[in-house]
């Protein structure tokens, strides 16, 4: 016992280090990431919520805002207020607050891999999450995908608390769960989702009650397990109304909420058309096989291959005797929370766009199968020699280091990353989205003045410069700033600013810059200047 101790703290220690690499590098780079296409409106919904709370409830303009009010509000509210307390610029401010939240969802992962299989797999669940681009890309930019992981792993990491305390969860345990369930459901009515996979797991543990100690007992157990749940049930729904406070205005809200996503595109919104595979199609047409092919482009390799392996062991254990029946009920619930959502989008075939984004919260409990797996693998290793035992280790470092690479190289655009299957950005670049979100016009705003002010050119006498954009308006707006006018005009424009995405023309003009990485274009400005202008 006095042997492992050290090594416990050691691998601790790592995953500590591993955490405060990832703050200090959010708190390093979470100016360098551009607005996308919702972040203008999104920041006004939080205002209007803080009006909501701070008018005494008179001001009811968030309960109506565009289509927002169906969602919740917790993040836009937190960084709205952070954005009267910080020295940031409010945009600025919401990107650190997503680096924070990640960081929570980092913390989260690392805590329930530990759980289930020791440190080394919390360590390795922990160091797979942190190097994954699509994980860490969104949460430094994307305010409704990337929280909503976050409040579904930590809603995860409360069940598997309560399964191992069953059929008493303590205090702690339930005020965990009521956090989680309502930051879940106050984020995303997709919440609903972590019904069937929590009681996925419990179900198996009545089952396994039942078979000890009868059908009557294993009955009584389970109703005290959801007395002592109810208070967090409670705290859940005051956190969620708190967050989104729609949802409450009447009971079945949250209802309409589901049936207004489900319908988004038959009746509120006209679909439009994205590229995926070399082909492009309109986003209600793609292909039944768009979500699990690009998990399979779009996830690192070494991510992939350990948490299907760990998934795989983990139904192995799940269904076989000989391993504690919370752990054989953790290990279940975890492979329902990722293939329930894929099996069910698959089947339902809804609207697929914006690549995996809506997706992002299977990718930690991805993560804490693979830890798991790992832990498993380090434990059947030890008995082996040294050449084995370090030529898994190098394995493993290679594997994390090719993504951490990768975004290095791609940065700020990490979420775009694809991997060896794909060829890289460069392989996809012709066949998929890649910026969808537009994050490239601050890249190319900032260029575009630099160029500017180095050439000492100033705008026409009696007008600014007038940029017509193929993008979002207003976050070009915002990223050239007040000396530029932005339209949609190309022929009275004086430049011309579009993202590298497929359904940007490219008008007969000279490329000025162009914004670049790992050989792939994200956006570019044109001169228009030399053009005849229209009479």
């Amino acid at each position: 016992m006095t042997a492992t101790r050290p090594a416990t703290a050691y691998v601790d220690r790592i995953a500590l280090l591993i955490l405060a690499a990832v703050a200090i590098t959010a708190a390093l780079t979470f100016r360098d990431y551009g607005l996308g296409w919702d972040d203008f409106t999104q920041s006004q919904y939080g205002e209007l919520l803080l009006k909501l709370y701070g008018s005494g409830f008179a001001d009811r303009r968030a309960l109506s805002f565009v289509n927002l009010y169906q969602y919740g509000g917790g993040f836009d509210m937190a960084a709205a207020l952070a954005a009267k307390v910080l020295p940031f610029g409010l945009f600025e401010t919401r990107r650190l607050v997503g680096g924070v939240v990640g960081l929570i969802g980092l913390f989260a992962t690392w805590r329930l891999g530990r759980r289930l299989g020791g440190p080394w797999a919390g360590l390795a669940a922990l160091a797979l999450l942190a190097a994954c681009p699509l994980y860490f890309g969104h949460m430094m930019m994307n305010v409704k995908d990337a929280p909503f992981a976050v409040a579904m792993i930590v809603l995860l990491l409360a069940a598997a608390r309560a399964l191992e305390e069953y059929p008493r969860p303590t205090l702690a345990t339930v005020a965990l769960f009521g956090i989680g369930l309502g930051t879940a459901f106050g984020t995303r009515v997709l919440a609903g989702l972590g019904a069937p996979e929590i009681g996925a797991g419990l179900l198996l543990i009545v089952a396994l009650d039942a078979h000890a100690q009868g059908l009557r007992a294993a009955a009584v157990r389970l109703g005290q397990f959801l007395l002592k749940l109810l208070p967090g049930f409670v705290l859940g729904y005051l956190i969620m109304a708190l967050l989104w406070p729609w949802s409450v205005v009447s009971p079945l809200n949250p209802i309409r909420a589901a049936i207004y996503f489900d319908t988004f595109f038959g009746v509120y919104e006209k679909p439009w058309h994205e590229l995926y595979d070399g082909h492009v199609f309109s986003v209600i047409q793609m292909p039944a096989s768009y979500l699990v092919h690009l998990f399979v482009l779009k996830l690192p390799l070494l991510l992939l291959v350990l948490g299907l392996a760990g998934a795989m062991s983990a139904l192995i254990v799940a269904a076989r005797g000989g391993a504690a029946p919370a752990l054989r009920a953790n290990l279940l619930m975890l492979v329902v929370a990722i293939f329930l959502p894929l099996g069910l989008a698959t089947i339902t075939h809804p609207a697929f766009y914006n690549g995996i984004r809506h997706f992002v919260f299977v990718v930690p409990p991805l993560a804490v199968l693979g830890g798991v797996a790992t832990g498993w693998m380090v434990a059947h290793l030890q008995m082996r020699g040294r050449a084995m035992r370090w030529g898994f280790a190098g394995l493993i470092v290679l594997g994390i280091a090719a993504p951490i690479i990768a975004m290095a190289r791609l940065h700020p655009y990490e979420y775009t990353y694809f991997n060896e299957l794909a060829g890289g950005v460069r392989g996809a670049q012709h066949r998929f989205m890649l910026d969808y979100w537009g994050l490239a016009f601050q890249q190319a705003g900032n260029a575009l003045r630099a160029k500017l002010a180095a050439a000492h050119e100033t705008p026409p006498a009696g007008r600014k410069w007038a940029v017509a954009i193929c993008g979002e308006a207003r976050a070009a707006r915002i990223a050239l700033g007040p000396d530029f006018e932005v339209n949609w005009d190309d022929k009275t424009a004086d430049f011309f600013m579009a993202l590298g995405n497929f359904y940007c023309a490219q008008p007969p003009a000279p490329v000025l810059l162009t914004v670049e990485r790992d050989g792939v274009t994200f956006a570019k400005v044109y001169d228009l200047r030399g053009r005849p202008k229209p009479r």
